[in-house]
């Protein structure tokens, strides 16, 4: 008889540390679950003020031409990185188009600083404005993207997450285009 309580008690025990050991698993999937679903959230925000830079720039550009015919070179830059981020598929992909596209943008309004005329237009100014703006959600929703990626790599990588992380790749970072780092010269 006391053997039987011995044995009840032996398999009582390990019934309750696989019990414990299945809720912790469990627990390190959900976290894991949850910071991917964060990455990806901040990475459709990201994406969203993409689009609605990509949505403004063909009012811009139609707008430079009628004051800069002449400057065909930029506007098709601006048009060719633009239709370049419409390809692109993959958030890495997406990430140096758009990186192309803030280059051709940032020459695109310097040589709208040799145009008096059209730096004094209402649409442009409404334009340059809105592009503006956009772009600093874009740069708040960047940040908030490299943010959660960050938070989601470190903790895929501690113990014992590292132990279930091997179903979750490593989100990559959204970085500044190489050209960002030299300010626009602006001539008159």
């Amino acid at each position: 008889m006391k053997a039987l309580w011995v044995v009840l008690i032996v398999v009582g025990v390990i019934v309750v540390l696989a019990l414990a050991g299945a809720g912790q698993y469990i627990g390190w999937k959900n976290k894991l679950v949850e910071l991917d679903e964060n990455t990806k959230s901040a990475w459709a925000q990201v994406e969203s003020q993409l689009q609605r830079r990509l949505d403004l720039i063909p009012n811009l550009v139609e707008t430079v031409k009628g004051y800069a015919a002449h400057e065909d070179k930029v506007l098709n830059e601006v048009t060719q990185a633009r239709a370049s981020v419409g390809g692109a598929s993959t958030p890495a992909e997406k990430m140096a188009a758009n990186n192309q596209l803030t280059g051709a943008l940032s020459r695109l309004l310097v040589v709208t600083e040799n145009y008096p005329d059209l730096k004094a237009n209402q649409n442009f100014m409404a334009l340059q404005d809105e592009l503006a703006g956009t772009e600093n959600r874009i740069s708040v929703a960047r940040q908030r993207y490299n943010e959660a990626a960050q938070e989601f790599n470190a903790t895929r990588r501690k113990f014992p997450y590292s132990l279930v992380a091997a179903n979750y790749k490593e989100a990559v970072y959204f970085e500044a285009a190489g050209e960002a780092k030299e300010a626009p010269k602006v001539k008159f």
